[in-house]
């Protein structure tokens, strides 16, 4: 799976064993993406230049350069929104949050919006919830609401194998969720556990994650909640 990954970044750029890239590699690939960047051809799209800048971005977290990482995916971010290229837009905030970086957990609650509001690719919003989950302490109900978002969204937008393996990593990361939140062992224990966190309704664990996004978002929103809202079909 492309975004869901234990490790921090997207490859392991110090040893480079585990997934057989070294440093130079993505160097060399940094290297290449910057002169792709300056090649662009004259009238591009600028949609085109912020995939490139993605890209870079993306290198730049492996080398563990993330206050350059975070400034150039933020910008890519203000062009995919600008264009409504929102799972472009959604990438652009998992690289900020990788980039750890002081709005890091801005963008991810940004990104976890954005994810959730529009039906992109099912793997990069679980990617995105995860983030919630290692970022949350064991005893907060946030890290569950998270989980059970991820299984829910799987549910709703994979198909055929991805679905099958999504569902199979939503329901160990949700087992985990439960087993460190609220001691749960056995299934009557996890069932109780669900009802007791109005869990098993998206009309009630939905509105929560709003409320863990706007925790780690705080006043720094950079898109406009409510005119994204209001070119929606009915909800």
């Amino acid at each position: 799976m492309k975004f869901l990954d234990d490790d921090i970044g997207m490859r392991d750029a110090d040893s480079g064993d585990e997934v057989g890239i070294s440093t130079q590699q993505i160097e060399q690939e940094l290297a290449q993406a910057q002169q792709e960047l300056m090649e662009l051809p004259a009238g591009y799209q600028p949609v085109q230049k912020a995939a490139v800048q993605n890209r870079i971005a993306e290198l730049l977290v492996d080398l563990q350069r993330g206050e350059e990482a975070f400034d150039i995916a933020r910008e890519a971010f203000d062009t995919f929104v600008a264009a409504e290229h929102w799972e472009d837009a959604v990438q652009s905030c998992n690289v900020m949050f990788l980039a750890d970086q002081p709005y890091s957990l801005a963008a991810l609650g940004q990104g976890v919006w954005l994810a959730v509001t529009f039906p992109i690719d099912a793997e990069l919003s679980v990617a995105m919830l995860q983030h919630i989950i290692d970022e949350t302490p064991p005893d907060a109900d946030g890290a569950a609401v998270a989980a059970v978002t991820a299984c829910y969204l799987v549910d709703l937008r994979a198909e055929g194998k991805q679905r099958d393996n999504l569902a199979l990593f939503t329901n160990h990361m949700l087992g985990t969720v439960a087993r460190r939140h609220g001691d749960v062992s056995k299934q009557e224990q996890f069932d109780y556990w669900m009802e007791k966190l109005e869990l098993n309704d998206p009309a009630q664990f939905l509105p929560r994650l709003r409320n863990v996004v706007d925790v780690l978002v705080q006043e720094d929103w950079w898109i406009d909640r409510d005119a994204i809202w209001a070119t929606l079909p009915d909800q």
